[in-house]
């Protein structure tokens, strides 16, 4: 059986004394010791240190927005992937709606990443989704099947074990609106399908998440959802009380 994944994202939110004193507050809400759920934040670059610190001596996990593919060099204003892996940095969001929207991340760049995070041991999180278009046009598994050739071509079968899928429909990110419990198991049932091809069978392993306008009040029917295996958080993360209570419904799956 795998592991749920609960997956803290800050955005560009969090100082670093804000960060700390979130730290301990979600250290006192959450067991002293791991029951069941894996629990990952990935705050702002500036406060990942931070994080680190706060979580020492837990179970509880620090993790990256980002990170530019190239292992150093003139890149003003990126980071490598070797500079998080010394932060102690156990996941990688990659593939965000919101770098593809605002940064003009290509699919290329995206797998480039995936690979890279694999090949330095940090797990990257592949987020994928359709527009409410796409979607009013049925496209949607077309969509995600595509998103997900693209950014995995680069891997060997072996290695698309180690990549976390994160479900995030555009519509749903940052809006309110979020997808219902049947379509995150729809969509979790379709993307182990179509990665059942590209890992010779072999799909056991590989987590699924849902993501887009978690809250703690629709978190019950996501973490029930058959195949869902765990949610990437925005939003309602960045309420220690919230993200515990979301961390808790999967504590029980």
């Amino acid at each position: 059986m795998r592991q749920p994944l609960v997956v803290a994202n800050w955005k560009m939110n969090m100082t670093s004394p804000e960060a700390s004193a979130y730290c301990q507050s979600l250290r006192g809400l959450l067991p002293d010791e791991a029951t069941r759920a894996e629990v990952v934040v990935c705050p702002p670059f500036t406060a990942i240190e931070t994080v680190r610190a706060g979580f020492a001596g837990s179970y509880l996990r620090v993790g990256a927005q980002n990170f530019y593919p190239a292992s150093k060099g003139a890149y003003t204003g990126e980071v490598s992937i070797a500079m998080l892996k010394a932060l102690d940095c156990s996941y990688v969001i990659v593939g965000h709606s919101e770098r593809r929207l605002h940064f003009g991340e290509t699919a290329e760049t995206i797998g480039n990443k995936v690979k890279v995070a694999v090949e330095h041991g940090i797990t990257p999180i592949l987020c994928v989704g359709e527009t409410m278009s796409e979607r009013s046009l049925g496209l949607t598994e077309k969509v995600i099947g595509q998103q997900l050739l693209t950014c995995l071509k680069h891997l060997r079968p072996a290695e698309l074990e180690k990549v976390v899928i994160a479900y995030e429909p555009l519509w749903a990110i940052g809006t309110g609106k979020s997808a219902t419990a049947e379509d995150a198991a729809q969509l979790a049932k379709y993307i182990r399908e179509k990665l059942y091809r590209l890992m010779n069978g072999n799909t056991d392993a590989m987590r699924v998440l849902y993501g887009g306008s978690v809250t703690p009040n629709n978190i019950a029917d996501f973490a029930r959802a058959d195949g869902v295996d765990g949610a990437l958080v925005g939003g309602a993360s960045l309420d220690p009380g919230k993200f515990a209570a979301i961390v808790r419904a999967f504590e029980v799956k």
